[in-house]
């Protein structure tokens, strides 16, 4: 997610190869400086982040680990405004949020993931309300968003008035006693009067506890301009960025917080509905510096992963039982996890694995659909146990024939998957596979693409 800065940031810090030497201190900041600008980083953010680095690393002393700490110290300060990060809920629910920004940021689309997100990871009852009005397409984008997602949502067909339809809402969540409100409001290609008017009209009538900036990431140092713009005139209480995988530079992320002073909550991290990480200043400033996030992956996979399923799964793991059944079982909670890059991206030591690896994408990768194809193709027995096809060459030409695929190809799935599920349970057993065991139970293993 962070890719070309945490590059910069090794580049910079591979300058200071000798303790006291302030001449390769100032090819580190230059290199540092360089690739900053480079990654889109606003010029007086840059210039800030520098001057920092350049006192601490000289007060404690020239050198690697300094500079490090320095750089890393720096950094948390840039990305930290005064305010709130993730999502807080009001003292007396409904927590009501107005979700604003420009037509085209993203904005329906990110209020069905905050919803997603509030539902599933903190189990929060959610509604959602459609009080855009302005894009003709807005309300039934959301309704089919709450739909696929099994999200509620509040709308009103014939509505004319996008203030009336956010009241209605709110006294919708609170007569049925929902945690949240999210209010999908009304955007425009550009700032006008009458968007903001409606705005401020909407927030003096529901008076929200929150007033979120919707942000396309991929608009740059405009995100930042146009989020400056809607302070002013609301009072934003946070900014989520949206896009931003398709961000190569990713500058903006590191530059909102110390240009507007208002703190950056989510970052939209892909086109899934699961595809929304909470932006914490210290867990983001540890994967920028290769050491991974824990502690968001812990969050993420305990709010998913249903205990008493898990122990079971690990009964049938050392037993050697895991099957097809299971399988798809695991595939569909880790869905819920969204980008599988983004949340391995999330163990340390994992930035450069992940560039070999690509996007991988659970869902429609072809190798997935493959598999997905043959179990469908299989009785109830040959799912709960995969020796079965490995045993009957008429059973292999039957799924074959159903999934559309060669028999080369079950075999090949087959063998793959009885040798994850060999590894599998040595893992569940606590004992670790050395090397040349991982070798060869991962031959001719593909990773989905």
């Amino acid at each position: 997610m962070f890719d070309r800065i945490s590059d910069g940031f090794r580049s910079a810090i591979n300058k200071i190869r000798m303790k006291d030497d302030e001449k390769s201190l100032k090819k580190a900041l230059d290199e540092l400086k360089k690739n900053l600008l480079k990654a889109d980083v606003h010029f007086k953010t840059v210039k800030e982040l520098l001057r920092k680095v350049e006192i601490e690393t000289k007060k404690a002393g020239i050198g690697r680990a300094n500079f490090l700490k320095a750089l890393e110290e720096a950094l948390k300060e840039i990305l930290t405004a005064p305010g709130n990060y993730g999502f807080v809920y009001a003292s007396k629910p409904p927590t009501v949020v107005m979700m604003t920004g420009l037509q085209g940021s993203g904005k329906t689309t990110t209020t069905a993931k905050l919803a997603y997100y509030l539902k599933n990871f903190k189990k929060k009852k959610v509604l959602m309300v459609a009080a855009d009005l302005q894009r003709l397409a807005a309300v039934e984008q959301l309704r089919q968003l709450a739909e696929q997602n099994e999200l509620d949502i509040f709308y009103d067909e014939n509505a004319k008035n996008a203030v009336e339809v956010a009241k209605k809402g709110v006294e919708e969540a609170k007569n049925k006693f929902y945690d949240v409100v999210l209010i999908d409001t009304a955007g425009r290609l550009a700032i006008d009067e009458a968007l903001m008017n409606e705005l401020i009209e909407m927030k003096k009538e529901v008076d929200p506890n929150e007033i979120f900036y919707v942000a396309d990431s991929l608009t740059g140092k405009d995100a930042i301009n146009t989020a400056k713009a809607f302070d002013e005139k609301l009072d934003i209480t946070g900014v989520i960025l949206t896009k931003y995988d398709g961000d190569s530079k990713g500058g903006v992320a590191l530059s909102i917080a110390h240009q507007v002073g208002k703190p950056l909550r989510f970052i939209g991290t892909g086109e899934k509905i699961a595809d929304l990480e909470v932006f914490v200043p210290d867990r983001i400033v540890s994967r920028i510096m290769g050491a991974g996030d824990i502690e968001g992956l812990v969050e993420k996979t305990a709010a998913v992963i249903d205990e008493k399923e898990a122990k079971k799964l690990t009964k049938k793991l050392k037993k050697g039982q895991f099957n097809y059944n299971d399988f798809l079982a695991q595939l569909e909670q880790m869905k819920k996890l969204g980008s599988m890059k983004n949340l391995l991206g999330m163990i340390p030591g994992m930035g450069k694995m992940l560039k070999q690896l690509g996007d991988i994408d659970l869902e429609n990768s072809q190798e997935i659909k493959k598999i997905k194809a043959m179990i469908n193709s299989m009785t109830k027995k040959e799912r709960e146990n995969p020796y079965l096809i490995k045993e009957s060459a008429s059973r292999r030409r039957r799924i074959a024939q159903g999934a559309g695929l060669s028999v080369q190809e079950v075999n090949r799935i087959n063998k793959q998957f009885q040798n994850a599920a060999k590894m599998a349970k040595k893992f569940a057993g606590k004992k670790i596979p050395n090397m040349d065991e991982l070798m060869k139970m991962t031959q001719g293993m593909k990773f989905p693409r």
